[in-house]
């Protein structure tokens, strides 16, 4: 974070000298102490945030293909002259153990195209389907499971939750 708040800094600045980066360094690193006092944020967490960088990446690619394939779904479903769409409210467990697992699972199947995430209680999601055909809560759920890589091992999640 340190790393970001100073680079905006130079952003915001449109230039670089001397005096811009030094009272950047000094500005952004009292900042920073204030975000670990009173926001919990900590160079540990960030070191972990970091070493998950790559399946963040994953997941945001395989989110942006789930979106396009949906999208093509839902058009193929509402330009079909026989097709008659039936729409359901359903529910599933989740496996995840992470509010944030939970919170990005929500927002995942509430960003394709057909479902929305109306409910989380516990466990349990409830979710409004345009059409049968996107059922989310089938079992062996691929999001959920990349989400639960997300997460990663059960002693990694409970540290850093």
């Amino acid at each position: 974070m340190y790393f970001l708040l100073f680079g905006f800094w130079v952003l915001l600045n449109g230039q670089w000298t001397a005096e811009i980066a030094i009272v950047g360094l000094i500005v952004c690193a009292a900042l920073y102490a204030l975000m670990c006092a009173y926001m919990g944020y900590s160079p540990r967490r960030e070191w972990a945030i970091a070493r998950r960088t790559p399946r963040i990446l994953g997941y945001f690619f395989y989110l942006v293909g789930e979106v396009f394939k949906s999208a093509f779904g839902v058009m193929k479903l509402i330009w079909s002259p026989v097709v008659v769409i039936e729409p359901e409210v359903t529910s599933f467990r989740t496996k995840l153990r992470t509010d944030a697992g939970k919170v990005v699972l929500a927002n995942s199947i509430t960003m394709t195209p057909g479902t929305i995430t109306i409910d989380v209680q516990e466990d349990e999601f409830l979710i409004h389907c345009l059409d049968a055909s996107f059922d989310v809560g089938q079992e062996g759920f691929d999001m959920e499971n990349r989400v639960m890589k997300l997460e990663g091992n059960g002693k990694e999640a409970a540290k850093h939750d």
